[in-house]
């Protein structure tokens, strides 16, 4: 079933129950109340990212409490996407950006990984998971992408799991179109890496293209930044070989 865009929709961490008071979180009172101007009584969607999407009632107590009651669900919890989305951080307003368009676009797990050229290197994991729950809200997504601890690329290549082929956009390729390479890959786990803005370094571009695991694929002839690139690779890779 689709998601319902008309009504309004929060994610809440309780559990999921009808009959059920959970109470609304301090930012949420403040967007409800105050910014939508909900009222006891009124209707909205709620989901936690583990017992799919609830319809449910909001109770107002005072000024500053409120609690939200399940009616019924409106559509079940699916399986969490198997996409593993790869990039390497970016200053903060762009780094919002590819968050949260690689979350309507389907990713499952977000890894920061830290290269060579990377410019940010420290990363707020709590910033990168507000960003994710607030574009599954306005998206209708269910399932909220798992948020990883940053990786350096060495290590992530290491422990990588061989059965599930890595995707990275190579700015040096040799080609322009990546439909060809997309299309004669099997479909199967996948996983996407996205380089920082400076691009990888020749030596990481030589490991990863003798990784067996490892397709390399072009983004066309325009130099795209990063965050461009991120949307673009996973709109290509999502048609052709992804759960589009």
């Amino acid at each position: 079933m689709r998601a319902n865009y008309k009504m309004q929709r929060l994610y809440i961490e309780g559990d999921l129950v009808a009959g059920t008071s959970v109470a609304a979180g301090p930012d949420a009172v403040n967007y409800l109340c105050n910014v939508l101007r909900m009222k006891d009584g009124d209707e909205i969607l709620v989901f936690n990212g583990r017992q799919g999407e609830w319809r449910a009632s909001l109770r107002l107590e005072g000024k500053r409490k409120l609690t939200v009651q399940p009616l019924e669900q409106t559509r079940e919890q699916p399986a969490s996407p198997d996409l593993l989305y790869c990039f390497a951080p970016l200053k903060q307003g762009r780094l919002d950006y590819l968050v949260q368009k690689a979350v309507e676009m389907g990713a499952g797990v977000l890894q920061p990984v830290i290269t060579q050229h990377t410019q940010v290197t420290r990363v707020g994991i709590e910033r990168i998971e507000a960003n994710a729950i607030e574009a599954a809200e306005q998206c209708g997504v269910l399932a909220i992408p798992r948020i990883c601890e940053p990786i350096k690329l060495e290590r992530l290549l290491e422990n990588w799991d061989r059965t599930r082929r890595l995707i990275f956009c190579d700015e040096g390729h040799e080609t322009h179109n990546p439909l060809p390479l997309l299309q004669s890959l099997p479909r199967g786990p996948l996983g996407v890496l996205i380089g920082p803005e400076g691009g990888f370094s020749d030596l990481e571009r030589e490991r990863l293209r003798k990784s067996p695991f490892v397709t390399a694929i072009p983004l066309g002839h325009r130099i795209l930044r990063a965050d461009t690139a991120a949307v673009a690779a996973l709109a290509l890779i999502q048609a052709t070989i992804g759960d589009w």
